[in-house]
């Protein structure tokens, strides 16, 4: 098949080509397939088989979505086969021997692990479609059967459980796996355990049923998210992927930012944030954008971990900003019984502000560090970028229209994808070919995995908490050990949040805080939305926290940068993600059914709030901040964020009754005092000849 060339897409300098398109490339299916079993007639099997699985997996999504003619659990158990069965075939079970570059070794050790784990995938496959059609084959008799279930019923559930685990820890890691072996003990020895958490406990056979079997196991809501909204919309995002729109919000956002101080970093966080607010996945919007952002910030004076930082920072605000959000905010929108459009209305304020101060760290970082714009030459023109991709508005703007009508977000997805792909058969430059169209079914199945994957395995959290009443155990001990202290709670929440997010992806750690830290959030007053929406975004972390930063760790392969390093930028650049979730809790932010003049004053003083932290975090604004400025310019964000605390804090020791509103007034009042001064003291000081304070010049970064 021969393809189109992609120049026209717009100034080929701006407008990168994105997963491979191009004949010189192999097909995506036999890439993926090399990569597990390299080069020879087994990878293009395995290749076939990988585009066979695929395209049946996308065929099985679309006729669910358009017909939904199958029982939902039925559908849950064909999706998570399909996807299990993808995980076998290119996942090795086994890690190769590898050199100090990290490539494979061939030797006779390999060779015995490569037979090895070839039986190992055949045994995994076989349990995979004989446990997941185990149900749908006797779904009358286990109908029947059910809570007397027989020693078949509970013998497939735990091989069901075993596979799943298997596939788990190819997909997502070992951590993950441990975390739900550690659950599922928990249950099987309760009355073993003193104090509040013992229980009743249960039974292997009991355990093993309740997870394959029941209702909020496996096969339960979480896994149905995924089935019914998440994929639908990780079909768009390989759509756009591939016939371009990446390439035009990525130029796009170069058009608008990238005469600005420190433009290539501005224009990566708002082509992360265009193109990951359609993507819905933090690692594929940074190797979707990253491969142009980030040499783009390298060329200007930015360091290498500090480019993948700001990348994977603002690939990872992609997942809290609307219209497609990550696939947790799906399941919200499922757990709290709300239509997924009054999710999208309450997330679009913080999040702008999350993008709000990391413009701001990154202008910072540009003026500390001396980094001016581009080069009028490599801005790119705005009539060029939109006579190249204009199109790909169109799709967009339906997208935001259907869901904020409340239409289902399977159906708005569908409409949204088939918008997408009209338009961009209009167009030579970004019309697919029958190749692409296989691309995108791969791309799309191979996007899921990972998260299919921990949603079903989550699934079996789920059931366990349910099952040994330990989530309402875990909130009474949470309120009663802080003495009801919403702040303390919520450090708490944070901190177990940056634990897990050690080694579960994003959707499995908001799943996993949600059931356990939930109730104890609302039960210190803040509404269930809010308290959801505050766990969802503290589980973002797990893209952005060291030691195992999954975006981090993706951004700083482009960058070439050492990812642990990068894992700490990402880090401080991403930390509206545990400053906003402050805003959200003690003010009206969210609160947009109140008097709009409450969220209006709510939005300004928390900006004030937000960029006297990023300052006082920086240390520096248009000069270097001197420790006292950064001292006030702190205690000014700590009065706005948690204004209600130091009003009860004076009640309790001073026996003063005084509205948090005057916390609010004075910390956003000494914020601008501090910053107008700073920026008066700036200008006198340009006036008056005296050198700038920079920690380093450019010419220094650039040498760095």
């Amino acid at each position: 098949m021969t393809h189109t060339p992609r120049q026209d897409r717009g100034e080929a300098s701006v407008l990168p080509d994105v997963e491979g398109h191009g004949a010189e490339l192999p097909p995506v299916w036999r890439r993926i397939a090399a990569e597990r079993w390299g080069s020879g007639r087994t990878a293009d099997t395995v290749g076939l088989l990988v585009l066979v699985l695929a395209t049946a997996l996308t065929a099985f999504q679309l006729y669910v979505s358009l017909a939904a003619g199958i029982d939902a659990r039925q559908q849950r158990l064909v999706h998570l086969m399909f996807v299990m069965l993808l995980v076998f075939l290119t996942m090795p079970p086994l890690k190769a021997v590898e050199d100090e570059d990290g490539n494979p070794l061939d030797t006779a050790g390999n060779r015995t692990r490569t037979i090895l784990g070839a039986g190992i995938d055949l045994a995994a496959i076989g349990l995979a479609v004989v446990t997941s059609l185990y149900p749908i084959v006797l779904q009358e008799e286990l109908a029947s059967r059910a809570g007397g279930y027989e020693n078949t019923d509970w013998i497939m559930g735990l091989l069901g459980i075993l596979v799943l685990l298997e596939a788990t820890r190819r997909a997502v890691g070992w951590v993950m796996v441990v975390l739900v072996s550690l659950f599922m003990y928990y249950a099987w020895l309760g009355p073993l355990i003193p104090g509040e958490f013992g229980h009743t406990g249960a039974t292997v056979q009991r355990i093993a049923t309740h997870s394959y079997l029941g209702n909020d196991g496996i096969y339960g809501m979480t896994l149905g998210v995924v089935v019914t909204f998440v994929f639908v919309f990780i079909l768009f995002g390989a759509v756009l992927s591939k016939t371009g729109g990446g390439n035009f919000f990525v130029g796009l956002a170069y058009v608008l930012t990238g005469r600005m101080t420190g433009g290539p970093a501005k224009g990566a966080v708002l082509g992360s944030a265009l193109m990951g607010s359609v993507s819905g996945s933090a690692i594929a919007n940074v190797v979707t954008t990253g491969p142009f952002t980030i040499p783009l910030m390298k060329r200007v004076g930015y360091k290498k971990y500090d480019t993948a930082g700001v990348e994977a920072a603002a690939s990872t605000g992609g997942q809290v900003l609307p219209p497609i959000m990550g696939a947790g905010a799906f399941i919200m929108a499922e757990r709290l019984g709300v239509p997924y459009a009054e999710i999208v209305k309450v997330a679009i304020i913080p999040a702008l502000m999350y993008f709000g101060v990391m413009f701001l760290f990154v202008d910072i970082l540009a003026r500390k560090h001396g980094i001016g714009a581009l080069r009028a030459d490599e801005v790119p023109r705005f009539r060029t970028v939109m006579k190249a991709g204009w199109h790909f508005l169109a799709p967009l703007v339906l997208l935001i229209v259907l869901l904020l009508n409340y239409v289902h977000p399977a159906q708005a997805g569908l409409y949204a994808c088939g918008a997408l792909l009209v338009v961009a058969m209009l167009r030579a430059s970004s019309r697919l070919g029958v190749r692409d169209f296989f691309e995108v079914f791969v791309i799309a199945a191979r996007n899921t995995l990972a998260v299919s994957v921990a949603c079903a395995v989550a699934g079996i959290i789920v059931g366990v908490v349910g099952l040994t009443g330990l989530g309402l155990v875990f909130s009474n001990v949470l309120v009663t050990a802080f003495s009801g202290s919403l702040l303390l709670t919520m450090v708490m929440v944070a901190l177990a949040s940056l634990v897990l997010g050690i080694g579960l992806p994003v959707t499995a750690s908001y799943v996993v805080l949600v059931i356990l830290a939930g109730p104890a959030l609302e039960e210190l007053g803040l509404a269930l939305i809010v308290a959801h929406m505050i766990v969802y975004w503290y589980s973002q972390d797990s893209n952005v926290t060291p030691p195992v930063s999954f975006a981090a760790f993706a951004a700083a392969g482009i960058a070439g940068s050492k990812p642990m390093r990068a894992g700490v930028s990402a880090w401080k650049f991403a930390k509206g993600l545990y400053l906003v979730p402050l805003l959200m809790a003690y003010s009206a932010l969210m609160a947009l059914d109140g008097p709009p003049a409450d969220v209006v004053i709510a939005v300004v003083t928390g900006c004030v709030a937000l960029t006297a932290s990023a300052v006082a975090i920086e240390g520096f604004f248009l000069r270097k901040v001197v420790l006292a400025e950064r001292l006030g310019l702190l205690l000014a964000a700590v009065l706005v964020m948690v204004a209600p605390e130091w009003a009860g804090l004076l009640q309790a020791v001073l026996s003063l009754d005084l509205h948090h509103y005057w916390f609010v007034l004075t910390g956003t009042a000494l914020g601008v005092v501090l910053l107008v001064l700073h920026v008066i003291n700036h200008r006198l000081a340009r006036r008056s000849g005296l050198p700038e304070e920079r920690t380093e010049t450019a010419a220094g970064v650039h040498a760095g």
